[in-house]
């Protein structure tokens, strides 16, 4: 065939495939314009998806970096990330080795607070940094059974490093897989993520600050944010199903709204958990709460490091009860002269859980590294009787004085 027919033929094909294109574009017009309310959805910077013949919505909004969400600006996400990479600390909301585009900030809302596979996501919603921007997408499901175009839209351009939630370890990440392994045959697989999961961080911080450690609880009382004509959590799956009956979007807006703020909610308090962590601002109960979760993480020096801060900076209680932690450090590194020095102190300032277990551990110093069995018992005899005279006394602690007191009087008897 002579080239001459080769670029001819090669032009029909291309002619055909062109208008193949304006045909399918066209096509997906005429469907768009078939969707119930399709006006209202454009309004509220939604569009429609399409996928294997059916479709789901996406919401986009975008937020400026200077924009004030509570206490922060989220232009602040980016100084907290730059603060983990020049850190030397090992934690388990460390950013090192990320960039604040490698954040995934994530939330979902679903038909019901159980697991299993009778409980549909009709919402996937994140937030990520783009172009000197926050850029909030939210994937909404038109109707139960529309769940492969939900995901598709969702995972087709996943290319994040490290996800951030609030309880997502425990529900929405969880519920997202369950859902994702019913329809994986037709959709993109789940990528492999880091995860944040700011819940147990919170938990950690404020669990006696706050009666319950609420994401609506923290953003009220730690992060100065008060939501106006807020859509309860508890009310989104009533709200979805009405919606999907009557297909106005005006009844899921408030929902939408509801995690959109949730999201950006994720974004302040990451920054605030960072900012605390390392130590930027404040001496506090926060402070004190992160000294005892470093120890816990096995970071003694920096624990220990946190505890000294407290004593120079801290309010009267606070540094008697970061006291109170060194001393056991001064324990266990054989210093028992300086435990049990800052141990009466402890006792005599301190809360009446912090007094018991100071007397406790000058009872167990005295007996074993003292040898001062006499000075031992009258103090264990003395704590044991505080104790019983209290409505709810530690059974595990009167049952060690009560042995102890024993072992004791056989070692005077035969001294």
């Amino acid at each position: 065939m002579s080239l001459k027919n080769k670029l001819g033929r090669m032009k029909s094909h291309m002619k055909l495939d062109s208008q193949e294109r304006e045909a399918a574009v066209q096509e997906n017009k005429n469907l768009v314009n078939e969707i119930p309310f399709i006006d209202k959805w454009q309004e509220n910077e939604t569009s429609v998806y399409w996928f294997d013949h059916q479709h789901c919505y996406i919401r986009e909004v975008r937020y400026p970096l200077d924009y004030l969400h509570g206490k922060y600006m989220f232009k602040d996400l980016l100084d907290v990330v730059e603060l983990w990479n020049n850190s030397s600390l090992d934690h388990p909301l460390s950013a090192k080795g990320h960039g604040a585009m490698d954040l995934f900030f994530f939330d979902t809302e679903t038909t019901g607070l159980g697991g299993g596979a009778g409980n549909t996501i009709f919402l996937l919603g994140y937030a990520f940094v783009g172009n000197q921007e926050i850029v909030v997408r939210q994937h909404v499901l038109p109707q139960p059974g529309n769940e492969i175009p939900l995901y598709q839209s969702f995972l087709e351009n996943i290319n994040y490093d490290t996800l951030v939630t609030y309880n997502g370890k425990a529900f929405d990440w969880p519920q997202l897989k369950t859902r994702h392994t019913l329809i994986r045959e037709h959709v993109p697989r789940l990528p492999d993520f880091g995860h944040f999961d700011l819940y147990h961080a919170s938990r950690r911080l404020w669990k006696n600050r706050l009666e319950k450690v609420k994401l609506s609880a923290v953003e009220e009382e730690i992060l100065g944010l008060k939501r106006e004509n807020d859509i309860p959590g508890y009310l989104a799956p009533m709200i979805y199903f009405d919606f999907v009956e009557r297909k106005d979007p005006e009844i899921l807006l408030g929902v939408m709204k509801h995690n959109e703020i949730d999201i950006l909610s994720l974004i302040t308090l990451y920054i605030h958990l960072s900012r605390q962590i390392l130590q930027v601002e404040g001496y506090g109960q926060e402070t004190l709460e992160i000294a005892r979760w470093l120890s816990y993480l096995g970071k003694k020096e920096e624990a220990n490091e946190t505890y000294h801060r407290l004593l120079k900076h801290g309010s009267k209680e606070e540094r008697i009860t970061a006291s109170h932690a060194i001393a056991y450090e001064m324990k266990k590194k054989k210093d028992y002269d300086t435990a049990l020095k800052i141990w009466l102190e402890v006792a005599e300032r301190g809360t009446q859980r912090e007094k018991h277990e100071a007397l406790h551990e000058m009872c167990k110093l005295l007996e074993h590294q003292y040898k001062q069995h006499d000075k031992a018992l009258q103090l264990s005899l003395k704590l044991l009787e505080e104790l019983e005279a209290l409505p709810n006394p530690s059974a595990s602690l009167i049952q060690d004085l009560y042995k102890r007191c024993e072992r004791l009087k056989r070692k005077l008897a035969r001294s």
